[in-house]
């Protein structure tokens, strides 16, 4: 979008206003338009903000970086990737890259917990790191990092998404990785003791059997003894 349709946009906004008091000052800063009732029109608003924000050049434009599943998230094995790859491509029926609310809508109602229209907007809300209302398919891997970390309320949204989604992340997420390893660690000590305790039972059987052997041989001395 060029600059001139932005400010036409504004413009267009700012004429449906009611009048504002006239403010002076040299050093204020330019008004922009402040946000009205309902999230649409809020969330249009900072949009448009943000565009014009770029344009007199006080704000940056993100910078799109190349994501990488496997690096990003290496909490996770290739295969709990993979399943969460094919979930989000089902789901995203129109195929551009994103899951928008209804998408969301359809996916929970599927997975058996349907969600009302401010509850589905909280939970895109809960991950949307770039604000734009949809799901993208990190954002959508950070809800199973969420989960696996245990930083999801148990009656929310999101954590019956990652209950019900039949994608197991409990031995390998996040905090379960930890509690992995250490069940890991700790089968490897009761293994360890239990060998332990088999070459004891091992050892004390060689020695009982050696001391049964010298006795023997002390018994058969002495009876040669008493036979000579």
């Amino acid at each position: 979008m060029s600059s001139e349709e932005v400010a036409q946009k504004l413009q267009r906004r700012l004429d449906t206003k009611p009048e504002s008091p006239v403010h002076t000052g040299a050093d204020e800063e330019t008004e922009r338009p402040a946000a009205v009732n309902g999230d649409a029109t809020s969330e249009l608003t900072e949009k448009l903000n943000r565009r014009l924000d770029i344009h007199d050049g006080t704000t940056k434009p993100k910078q799109m970086k190349v994501f990488n599943p496997y690096t990003e998230f290496k909490e996770f094995s290739r295969k709990q990737i993979k399943d969460m790859e094919k979930m989000f491509k089902r789901f995203d029926s129109g195929k551009d890259g994103f899951i928008d609310l209804m998408e969301l809508k359809l996916m929970m109602e599927k997975l058996g917990a349907p969600q009302t229209h401010l509850g589905l907007k909280n939970m895109i809300k809960e991950v949307d790191e770039d604000y734009d209302g949809k799901l993208s398919y990190r954002e959508f891997l950070l809800i199973f990092r969420r989960a696996a970390a245990g930083e999801l309320q148990e009656e929310s949204g999101l954590m019956a998404l990652a209950r019900l989604s039949e994608i197991d992340v409990s031995t390998e997420g996040v905090l379960g990785a930890r509690d992995f390893f250490e069940a890991k660690v700790q089968a490897l000590s009761v293994r360890s003791k239990f060998e332990a305790e088999i070459r004891e039972e091992q050892e004390e059987k060689k020695r009982m059997e050696l001391e049964r052997k010298e006795r023997r041989a002390a018994f058969k001395e002495l009876q040669s003894t008493f036979c000579s």
